[in-house]
C-alpha cells in the first residue's frame, strides 16, 4: 500500500492506495488569513499538523491501522512558500500562491531579487504580483531580517517531506513555477546569493529522497524507515492522475481552477497569457491558471449563508445562462488568460427576481467561460497541436454534477471523470509506485467512472450567450485597466 499526502491550498488530503485503487481518504482544512487587501497567509505549522491529524483519522478507518503501508508519496500546491530556519522552524507566516503583495517587484524593471532581468524571461513564468520570485523580492526589500534568519525557502509539500525524512529537496515541476529556476530546473544564474543559497536542490519527481524518521513515524502511526517519494506539484500530478493528453486537456476544479495541456517539447512561442511549466517525466505543461473556483463558491456561501454543496445543488435549478445573471470570478484579480491583477469579481444582470440558485449557476458559468477562453488561447499555439476532443476532470469538480453540465455546455466538449475524484493523489501514488518498481496502472487504480456528453440544447444556448459573457468580462477588465476600483 502507498500513503499519499496532498498538501493543498485549503485542505490537506491523506489517502491510502493499493493496486486496485483508493482504499481510504481523509482531509483536514487549512485556514487562510487575509490581514490586508491582496495578502493571503497561512500558518506553516498547520501544514504539518494537518498531516498528523489526517493520519490519525485515517487509522480509524483502516482495520489494523497503517502497518501495511510500503511507501509515502507527496504532492501539493505550487507557489505557496515559507521561510524556514536550519532546524525546520518556520519564520513568520507562509505566503499563499494567491497573495498579490508584490506588484512593484513584478514590474520588468524590478527584475529578479538582486538581478537585472525580468523574472519571467527564462523561467516560463511571467512577471506577476503573485509569482514567488516577485514575493521573495518583496521580502528582501521589506523584511530582510526574516530572509537573513532563514535557511530555506520551501513549499508546503517540501516542508512536509523534510519533516518526514530530514532531507531538503524539491522537484522540477515545483521549481518551474517559482520564476527562480530556468526551464531545465537549474537555479537561475542571475539570482542574488542570498536567495540562491536558500533554494532546495531539484530531484526527479519519482525519487526516494529519504526514509521516514522515527519521530515522524510515531506521529503518523507508520513504520519507521519507509521510503518517501518527493512526487510532483499538484497540477502535474493531476495531469498524470487524470490521464490528460494534448487532445484531452485536464480541467481541474479546486480552490481555483486550472486548464493544463501536456506537450512533449518546450514551445518556441507560448501563446499569450499561458504559463509553461515542467510536467512529470521531462515533458511540459501549457497552463491556464484561473483566479477562483471553489473559493468563489465558498465566498458566495458566506454571503448567502448556504454551504457550497447546497449552492451546487441549487445551481441545477437555474437554467443555462442563469436567467440573465453573468459573473466574473476574479476575487483575487484576473489570471489566465487576462493577467489583470486589478480586475474584480462581479455579478451583473441582477433583479429582485433572482435568488441564490441563479447566483450559484452564474458562479459556475463564470469559471467555465474562463476555461473556454483558455482553450481558445491554447489553440493559437505554434506549431499547432491536435484538436481538443474532450476534457478530463481533476479536483473535486469531478463529483459536482452542475460543474460537468456547465463546462461541457460552454466548451462543447465531453468530460470524463475518474472514480476517486482525487487526481493529484492518484498521480502521487503512481510516482511513488514507479520509484519502488511497483505495478500500479492508472486505469486499474482509478478507472474512468463517468463521461458527460454536452447537451446539444445547452451548447446552442451558451453559443448565443458567448458574446454577452465576453462583453461583461471585457468591461470589468477595462474598468481595472482604466484605474477603477482595485480587486480586494
Amino acid at each position: 500500500m502507498i500513503l499519499t499526502v496532498d498538501a493543498g491550498t485549503s485542505v490537506t488530503k491523506v489517502a491510502l492506495w493499493d493496486e486496485s485503487g483508493m482504499v481510504a481518504l481523509v482531509g483536514t482544512p487549512i485556514a487562510t488569513r487575509h490581514p490586508a487587501p491582496g495578502l493571503s497567509e497561512q500558518d506553516p505549522m498547520q501544514w504539518w499538523s494537518s498531516v498528523v491529524g489526517s493520519c490519525a483519522r485515517l487509522r480509524e478507518q483502516v482495520p489494523g491501522g497503517l502497518g501495511l503501508v510500503e511507501a509515502v508519496g507527496c504532492t501539493g500546491a505550487r507557489q505557496t512558500f515559507a521561510l524556514v530556519d536550519a532546524d525546520g522552524g518556520t519564520l513568520g507566516p507562509g505566503i499563499v500562491w494567491s497573495d498579490r503583495r508584490a506588484p512593484a517587484e513584478a514590474e520588468p524593471s524590478a527584475g529578479r531579487p538582486g538581478a537585472e532581468s525580468d523574472p519571467g524571461t527564462r523561467s516560463g513564468v511571467g512577471a506577476d504580483a503573485g509569482s514567488v520570485a516577485a514575493k521573495i523580492a518583496w521580502l528582501v526589500a521589506h523584511e530582510p531580517g526574516r530572509v537573513e534568519a532563514s535557511a530555506w525557502i520551501l513549499a508546503p509539500r517540501d516542508l512536509i517531506a523534510w519533516r518526514l525524512t530530514g532531507t531538503v529537496a524539491t522537484d522540477a515541476t515545483m521549481a518551474s513555477r517559482t520564476g527562480l529556476y530556468d526551464p531545465e530546473g537549474r537555479v537561475a544564474e542571475d539570482l542574488a546569493d542570498a536567495v540562491c543559497s536558500r533554494l532546495p536542490p531539484v530531484v526527479p519527481s519519482d525519487r526516494v529522497t529519504g526514509h521516514l524518521r522515527a519521530e515522524a513515524a510515531a506521529a503518523l502511526g507508520l513504520v519507521a524507515g519507509l521510503p518517501v517519494v518527493i512526487g510532483a506539484g499538484d497540477r502535474p500530478c493531476e495531469v498524470l492522475g487524470s490521464g490528460a493528453t494534448e487532445s484531452v486537456p485536464m480541467v481541474s476544479w479546486g480552490t481555483t481552477a486550472n486548464v493544463s495541456v501536456p506537450v512533449g517539447s518546450y514551445p518556441q512561442a507560448p501563446p499569450p497569457g499561458v504559463v509553461v511549466s515542467r510536467a512529470v517525466g521531462g515533458g511540459w505543461l501549457l497552463e491556464g491558471g484561473l483566479s477562483a473556483a471553489g473559493s468563489l463558491l465558498a465566498w458566495l456561501g458566506g454571503m448567502t449563508g448556504r454551504p457550497p454543496p447546497e449552492l451546487a445543488e441549487l445551481a441545477l435549478q437555474s437554467p443555462p445562462g442563469a436567467r440573465g445573471v453573468v459573473a466574473t470570478p476574479w476575487l483575487e484579480g484576473a489570471r489566465a488568460p487576462w493577467w489583470q491583477p486589478g480586475a474584480a469579481a462581479a455579478f451583473t444582470g441582477l433583479t429582485t427576481a433572482h435568488g441564490p440558485a441563479d447566483l450559484a449557476r452564474a458562479a459556475f458559468e463564470s469559471v467555465a467561460w474562463e476555461v473556454w477562453r483558455c482553450l481558445r488561447v491554447f489553440g493559437t499555439r505554434q506549431p499547432p497541436g491536435p484538436a481538443v476532443s474532450g476534457l478530463t476532470i481533476g479536483g473535486s469538480g469531478a463529483g459536482i454534477p452542475v460543474w460537468l453540465d456547465v463546462v461541457t455546455g460552454i466548451t462543447g466538449r465531453w468530460a470524463a471523470a475518474r472514480r476517486s475524484g482525487q487526481a493529484a493523489s492518484a498521480g502521487a501514488a503512481l510516482l511513488a509506485a514507479a520509484a519502488l518498481g511497483l505495478d500500479y496502472q492508472l486505469d486499474r487504480i482509478d478507472p474512468v467512472a463517468t463521461r458527460s456528453d454536452p447537451d446539444p440544447a445547452a451548447v446552442q444556448r451558451y453559443a448565443r450567450l458567448a458574446e454577452q459573457a465576453e462583453q461583461v468580462a471585457a468591461a470589468v477588465v477595462g474598468l481595472a485597466a482604466s484605474g477603477g476600483p482595485p480587486c480586494g
